[in-house]
Parts: structure tokens; C-alpha cells; sequence
């Protein structure tokens, strides 16, 4: 029987990991024109204890969006027993689907290839060439921030409790050398908000900046604690120090869920 954990860990997959498929798409040129003018919906589901969990992935001429739920009439369906072995294949382990809609053999053959490049995110993958090295720092930082939200809003005791006691503040990562890599998550009364890029309406509360893209490496590979990876400026912070550490306490829960 699936528990309440494993439905927590669908809805980060779901809502914070699968959303950076659109990073991918836009900026690795291999994806980018694999899915040029590509007009397809692929949808995956896992059953919670009766209850069928998923979320679709859908192009429209190239373009793509995440549609939470579960969609009409997919294109490609990957669909599974549990929502375990849906998080198990969606964090690059090992379970086998049943899927409807193999006719379309080339979407099928995008659509794993597209799941293989998610896989640059797993503490495992180490890439070398620059390209990847930033799209995986931009990827983690774009998927962190909105995991944290959704490890609230999914209701995890600690996080909630954390949340609870404070007022409106705003919680930044971003990487000092690449203005183009930044997201948020916003934190009022126990609400949480993540949006992407530099929050301009007031100062944050907290800024995690990275120095570089190898200094971010270093800290989400773990290379170096938290505490070691401030002694060798790899990552400043701005603001509390102490609210930081919570947060990357959280961050390395949420990472141990889904990898």
C-alpha cells in the first residue's frame, strides 16, 4: 500500500522536477530540434491506493508545458501499478510501465531520450563539458526552489512548521557569475511561492549565491558541507545564516526523496 511519503515524493517529481523538462527543451540544442514542431501530449500515471496520480507532458509545435492531472486522449501513455515504481523510473531506477500509444514509435524514442537527459540531475551524473555543467546548475537550482514549496504545501510536519512562523520573506538562489541562473521560493504564514529569476519587489531575506557553476557543483554533489563550502566561498549568504542552514537542510531531504 502506498503511503503519504511516497505521494509527496510524486508531487515533487511531479510539480518541481518534471518542469525543468522546458529548460532542457529550450536550451539543449540536441532536444531543441529533436521536438521542433513537435505537437504531441505524453502522460504518465501511477495509482495511489486507487486513486490515479500523474501529470502530461505537452508540446505544441515545439513548445512545451507541464499539465498536472490527468489529461484527455495522450498521445503516449506511460502508465504504472504504483506511484513507487512511477517515482522509481522517474528518478532514473529501474521499473517497467505499460505503455499505450506505442504506434507512435517516434515519440516514444523522443520521450525516453528526454527522460535519459533528466537523469543529468542525479547526484551521480558529473558532467565535463561546460554546457551541461550550467544546465545542470540551472536545472537544480530552477527545481529546488519550487521543491521546497511543494514540500510544504504537501503538508511534510517539519517544513510546515518552519513555514508557519514567518512573516512575508523571500528566500533567493542564484549564481554570482550567470545573472541569467536564479530562482525563489516566497514564504508568508506558512504559504509558500517559487518563481524563477531575481525577486525585485524588496530585498531577500536570504540569498544562497553561488560563486560560479563549479562552486555549485561542488555544494549539490556534495563536495563540501554546508559549512565547508562557506569557509571556501563557494556560496555567500546574504541575510540569516541560520535560516539558510534550515533551508539547506530541507534542500538534502528533498534530494534524498527523489534520487
Amino acid at each position: 500500500m502506498s503511503t503519504e511519503r511516497d505521494l509527496l515524493t510524486s508531487r515533487i517529481i511531479l510539480r518541481a522536477i518534471f518542469p525543468v523538462i522546458k529548460v532542457v527543451v529550450a536550451e539543449d540544442p540536441k532536444f531543441t530540434k529533436k521536438f521542433s514542431g513537435v505537437s504531441a501530449s505524453i502522460q504518465f500515471v501511477g495509482n495511489y491506493n486507487g486513486e490515479q496520480v500523474g501529470a502530461a507532458i505537452v508540446f505544441t509545435d515545439g513548445a512545451v508545458e507541464i499539465e498536472q492531472g490527468i489529461i484527455e486522449k495522450p498521445d503516449l501513455t506511460f502508465r504504472f501499478k504504483t506511484i513507487e515504481k512511477m517515482n522509481a523510473m522517474l528518478a532514473g531506477k529501474l521499473a517497467v510501465p505499460r505503455i499505450k500509444g506505442l504506434g507512435n514509435f517516434g515519440l516514444l524514442l523522443k520521450s525516453l531520450a528526454l527522460l535519459m537527459r533528466l537523469k543529468i540531475l542525479l547526484p551521480t551524473t558529473r558532467p565535463s563539458a561546460p554546457a551541461d555543467k550550467r544546465l545542470k546548475v540551472k536545472m537544480i537550482i530552477y527545481m529546488i526552489t519550487t521543491a521546497l514549496s511543494q514540500y510544504n504545501k504537501g503538508g511534510d510536519p517539519q517544513m510546515t512548521a518552519w513555514t508557519a512562523k514567518q512573516p512575508d520573506r523571500i528566500y533567493q538562489m542564484s549564481l554570482d557569475s550567470d545573472e541569467d541562473i536564479a530562482a525563489y521560493v516566497r514564504v508568508k504564514a506558512g504559504k509558500t511561492k517559487a518563481g524563477r529569476g531575481h525577486y525585485k519587489r524588496r530585498r531577500p531575506f536570504v540569498h544562497m549565491k553561488f560563486k560560479d557553476v563549479d562552486s555549485a557543483l561542488a555544494v549539490f554533489l556534495k563536495d563540501a558541507d554546508f559549512v565547508e563550502a562557506l569557509g571556501r566561498d563557494y556560496v555567500f549568504i546574504e541575510g540569516a545564516p541560520e535560516y539558510a542552514a534550515n533551508l539547506n537542510d530541507f534542500m538534502q531531504r528533498i534530494q534524498a526523496m527523489v534520487s
